[in-house]
């Protein structure tokens, strides 16, 4: 039995058929998409997801918003930073994979709807860079941290063992997860609940002790973590076998790993860590800190896997009938080899800089689906584009860079002085996060008449009103 699901007018329609435990991902965006994933098989995605041995290093920006040097914020507003921003990220991933569960589109292509085909082409090539620069990036670090553990093979060789699996796992990638949830899943969450209690036994500053300044910005910096999942959310939650059981599993898996991610963090920067560069080895000298700590490294392949897949699947975007496996394959590669030459830490925050593009792009787009077009949009080749749309996005967008332009100079500095010219400070309670997806959610909304307008100009001349800017 398949069930066609046909947006707008008919066009661009996906089908879904019910998968099973062998099913996996379709090769191009004709085939049929097979619902497979239970609400256990993706809660060990998003569980897995969650972590991340960058989070970990992370907490040290909850810790201390305003950087080196800066007050330290109390454990009362680090551990709420933590949680609200967790929770607060987290539903803008789930509520942005819904309409992949609806539809069966993958995340670029629902785009087509909310641009126009054209105009998704640009958020495509954004969102394949940063993916591509991802994959590099946790390339890397997983052969650091291995090469921390077990010295004697060299750092390369690390790199190299993880793009084979990387690709192995981007080219199977439902099964991928079935083999995450079944034997990483479980092991990875006995791993942090192991942690936390090791460095809960250390003796604690006072509960209160620092200080609530910087607490936005804190919760800032977990939001953009946790919303950073989003221009890839619908490309596993169309797999989904009910849009309930994929907004759940988002929700719970994601959020309760990557809050259990940050505060042992934040535990071990104010207990065992003497710098906050040797968190992993504060990790490393703990009892059995060795064995957990190769268990987190090797979970790392999951976010590598999620970043090259998807990236394949975006492409699909552009060239629709390019089977994913091949493209899947080339990406691994390409990602192994630069990771094996360029020190790609000097562009995260370049990669960061890549993501709040989106932050403000979902806001649009969760307003647009699920209370204008009520999901009826075009998703063809040939879907109108809707030059309106962008105008909710670049407010929102604008608004992120106005209160945390981040850390490329050049950039910092360019929107410093546009801030200077118009005479905007950001408030200390400012999440660029949550203001820009608020004003880009907000416009989207009060540009609605705007876009009534323009369909009933569009009627008059005898054009067809659906799914238009």
């Amino acid at each position: 039995m398949t069930t066609a699901i046909t947006p707008a007018d008919g066009k661009g329609s996906f089908t879904t058929v019910p998968g099973n435990r062998k099913s996996e991902a379709p090769r191009t965006l004709a085939d049929p998409v097979p619902q497979a994933l239970s609400f256990v098989d993706q809660l060990g995605l998003w569980g897995n997801l969650g972590v991340s041995l960058l989070g970990f290093t992370g907490a040290l920006f909850v810790l201390q918003p305003g950087g080196a040097g800066t007050p330290r914020l109390s454990l009362a507003a680090g551990f709420c930073a933590i949680v609200v921003g967790t929770l607060l990220g987290t539903l803008g991933v789930a509520v942005s994979g819904i309409p992949g569960t609806r539809t069966g589109a993958p995340a670029m292509v629902l785009l087509r709807g909310l641009f126009g085909a054209g105009l998704s082409y640009l958020p495509t090539i954004i969102n394949m860079l940063q993916l591509l620069g991802w994959s590099i990036f946790e390339l890397v670090t997983i052969a650091t941290a291995a090469h921390i553990v077990a010295p004697a093979l060299p750092k390369w060789g690390y790199v190299l063992i993880g793009g084979a699996i990387t690709g192995v796992f981007a080219i199977h990638p439902l099964g991928a997860i079935r083999v995450l949830r079944r034997y990483a899943t479980a092991a990875v969450f006995a791993v942090l609940v192991y942690l936390l209690v090791q460095l809960a036994r250390h003796p604690l500053p006072p509960f209160t002790h620092g200080t609530w300044s910087g607490y936005w910005a804190a919760t800032d910096t977990v939001v953009a973590v946790a919303i950073s999942f989003a221009p890839m959310a619908a490309d596993y939650m169309r797999h989904a076998r009910s849009e309930r059981s994929a907004f759940a599993a988002a929700m719970i898996g994601y959020s309760v790993t990557q809050v259990l991610c940050y505060v042992i963090g934040l535990l071990a920067l104010v207990t065992v860590a003497r710098t906050p560069n040797d968190i992993y080895g504060a990790f490393i000298a703990l009892p059995l800190g060795t064995v957990s700590f190769a268990i987190l490294a090797a979970r790392e392949l999951d976010q590598s896997f999620a970043d090259v897949y998807s990236a394949a699947v975006s492409t699909q975007n552009l060239r629709p009938l390019w089977d994913r496996r091949i493209v899947a394959a080339l990406i691994t590669g390409l990602a192994t080899i630069l990771a094996l030459f360029l020190n790609i830490a000097d562009y995260e925050n370049f990669l960061t800089l890549l993501g709040s593009v989106f932050v403000p792009m979902f806001g649009v787009l969760a307003v647009d689906f699920f209370l204008l077009s009520r999901g009826r949009w075009d998703l063809s080749e040939h879907a109108r584009s809707r030059w309106l749309m962008l105008l909710p996005w670049a407010a929102g967008f604008i608004t992120y860079q106005l209160i945390n332009p981040g850390y490329v100079s050049w950039w910092v500095s360019a929107w410093a002085r546009l801030s200077h010219l118009i005479g905007f400070t950001p408030a200390s309670w400012m999440s660029a996060s949550i203001c820009s997806f608020i004003v880009a959610a907000a416009a989207t909304l009060l540009g609605f008449p705007l876009s009534a307008l323009a369909r009933t100009l569009r009627a008059r001349r005898g054009e067809h009103p659906a799914s238009t800017g």
